[in-house]
Parts: structure tokens; sequence; C-alpha cells
């Protein structure tokens, strides 16, 4: 099945044996009927299991070609999910240009229970092996970065991670699988903030995981359950929805992101554009290899360098829309330094190009025109 068709049917043969619906019923219930103490019909409480929940898990598992999938409240409740698989005095390296609350929930809650993070750059991977050591357990990849769109070489990493048997993680969220599928190249784990691209309307909160390796999910599903940061199915059937319609909302956010950071580059009012399709930016021939499009996600500083012109930019904007979060299917802009990543210290955001100047936008799927015209008028 191709991937086109796998966001439409993927995962969900046979969703509804009682009455042949099309889209997965929302079984808004929270427990179901026992004929016998333990006999039950595959659920028995909706912590541990919903048939709304279970058809989205099928269905992402599809997308990304993995076989296990796991649906949580947020893609930090995914994060977290996989950092419980650790124990005080594991070792994980993270690269260093990454989502600020990914880096809060790293330093400020796994550091105090005692797992020890290296944040490395890893645009040329072949400076991450000096941090591993006989306590590494798992390599953190996000691949474009929130918000320097680096990239990864995920194949790269995958054969240092095999080398030294350790887990590789790939957050997913700004590709997603119809850019990339990280389990393909290697990995162990993929991970998407689902809020975004996946649900894609800006109407639920909801992370992912996904995975190929049997044991591995029966680890994370343990988690899952025992921890019960789980989504409703509610939320389960408007990501459902949201995975039918990924492919042709993906094509149209990479068509206007790339219109939009041609633009961008050729302004007199903007410094430098964060794009990966860019024949000059870092790793591009990477990006190439690993993905089938450089997505809709694009950072720029302005000219000027200053808090000022960044904020003056954002607030003078129309179409694009001054809010947190990406991917949803109208345009956002946001202000990095004092919101995605304000839980970043300063010196450490600037380290990794996160400076007050720059501005980052997540391109929707309007009238390319309009965007255009949108960010002339807030740029003068």
């Amino acid at each position: 099945m191709k991937f086109n068709t796998k966001t439409i049917h993927g995962g969900l043969e046979n969703v509804d044996p009682a009455y042949g619906s099309v889209m997965p019923p929302i079984y808004q219930t929270t427990t179901y009927k026992q004929s016998t103490p333990g006999g039950h019909k595959g659920f028995e409480y909706s912590r541990s299991g919903n048939p709304t929940r279970a058809a989205l898990e099928n269905a992402l598992a599809s997308i990304e070609n993995g076989k296990f999938g796991l649906a949580f409240g947020s893609g930090l409740a995914a994060i977290d999910a996989v950092l419980k698989l650790f124990k005080p005095g594991d070792e994980i390296v993270s690269t260093n240009d990454l989502y600020g609350g990914s880096y809060r929930l790293f330093t400020r809650i796994f550091e105090n229970m005692g797992i020890k993070f290296h944040f490395v750059p890893m645009g040329d991977t072949s400076g991450i092996e000096e941090h591993i050591n006989e306590n590494t357990k798992m390599i953190w990849v996000e691949t474009p970065t929130n918000p320097m769109m680096n990239i990864i070489d995920i194949e790269s990493v995958s054969k240092i991670a095999k080398k030294h048997n350790i887990l590789l993680a790939v957050d997913n969220t700004f590709a997603t699988a119809y850019l990339q599928q990280p389990l393909e190249m290697g990995a162990d784990i993929v991970m998407h903030s689902a809020t975004k691209y996946l649900g894609g309307h800006s109407d639920v909160v909801m992370g992912s995981l996904v995975v190929k390796d049997k044991a591995l999910a029966e680890k994370l599903y343990f988690i899952q359950n025992a921890s019960g940061a789980i989504c409703g199915p509610m939320d389960s059937f408007l990501v459902l929805r949201g995975l039918k319609t990924l492919h042709v909302r993906m094509q149209r956010h990479c068509e206007n992101g790339a219109a939009v950071a041609n633009f961008l580059k050729s302004h007199p009012r903007v410094d430098k554009v964060y794009w990966p399709g860019f024949e000059d930016h870092p790793n591009h021939e990477i990006a190439k290899k690993q993905m089938n499009g450089f997505g809709g996600m694009i950072s720029f500083t302005t000219a000027e360098g200053t808090l000022e012109s960044a904020v003056k930019v954002v607030e003078n904007l129309k179409v694009f829309t001054l809010a947190e979060s990406l991917g949803g299917v109208e345009s956002l802009a946001g202000h990095p330094a004092s919101m995605t990543h304000a839980s970043i210290p300063k010196e450490e955001r600037a380290k990794t190009g996160v400076v007050d100047s720059l501005i980052r936008l997540s391109v929707g799927i309007e009238d390319e025109e309009d965007l255009m015209d949108d960010l002339k008028q807030a740029l003068g």
C-alpha cells in the first residue's frame, strides 16, 4: 500500500465489525462489560485501551512503517514515556538544537532524577561518539530541528547507535512520515507531537510513539498504562480524521514553504533564512537524501538584528497568526526566544542561533499570494 493510501486506510481494516462504519466510532466509555471476571472482548478499561485510540495507534504505526503505535495526551507525555525506560545513572546524548519543552523536560525533570544529558551539535555526526560511554542508553535526534532547521543524518546516527547497542529515538514532528520515515533508516523509536501536522487543524493536543520491536513496544505499553498519560477517544478521532488528509496538506505546506522561503531570502529587511531546501543550507544534500520534500517550517532573522524589529514584524502580520504551535492549516508566526524556547537559558539559546531577532514561521495552506502580501506589508 502506497503512502497516500495508507493515510486513509492504513491500519483501519475492519474497524467497526458491528455496523461497518467507515470512520472508527468514538467509544466514549471508561469501562467494558465482562462475561466473566477477566473475560472481555479485548478492552477492559479505557486507560489501558480504547477501540478509538487503538484504531489511531494502528494507523500511526502504518504510516511510519512500524508495527506498534502508542498515543499519549501530548507530545511531551510521549517523550516522558520514553525517558521512563531509563534509570538513575543512565546517560542520553541529545542534539543541542531542540524544542524548548523537550529541553525543559530533560533538564528540569529527568536530570533531577539522576539521568545525565549531553547536548551535542549533530550536523556533523562525527562528534557524537566522544560523548558515549558505558552508561549511555539512547541518542535523541530532532531533524529538522526546532527552530534552526538543522538536518541530522539519521542513517549515520543509527550506525553509531547500533555500534554501541543503544537506542535511537527521532522526533519526526517537523517532517512527518510524509517527508521522512526514521524507522526505515534505522531508528528504534519515532516520536511525534501529533498536535501539529498529524492532527493538522489546531484543535487537539496529542503525542505518539511508533516502534518496530515487540519487546520495546511492550515496555512502552506498560509505561503508557501505568503512568496513564493517555489521550481520550474524541481526541483520537480528531487525529484519525487529520491523518486522512496529511498527504494533501503536506504537499501544499511544502509548495507554500518553498515560495515563502525564496521570497524571504530576497527581501532587504531579512538577514538569514533557515530552510533545508536551499542549496547552501547546512546538510542540504542529506535533506535531499532522507526527505521527500523540505516542509513548511522556516526561520529567519531580521536585517536589523534586534528584538524590537522581530516583535514589530510578528505583531504586524495579519494572515499569519502570532501564536504558539505549528503544523495547522493556518499559517502561524512565533518568536522562539520569548515563546517556544523561552525555557532555555539565553546563553544556551544563543549557542544554537536562537537569537532575539529570530522569527519562526509555520507556513499553512492558504493562497500563496496572500501569504506573500502579508509578509511584504509586515516587513515594510
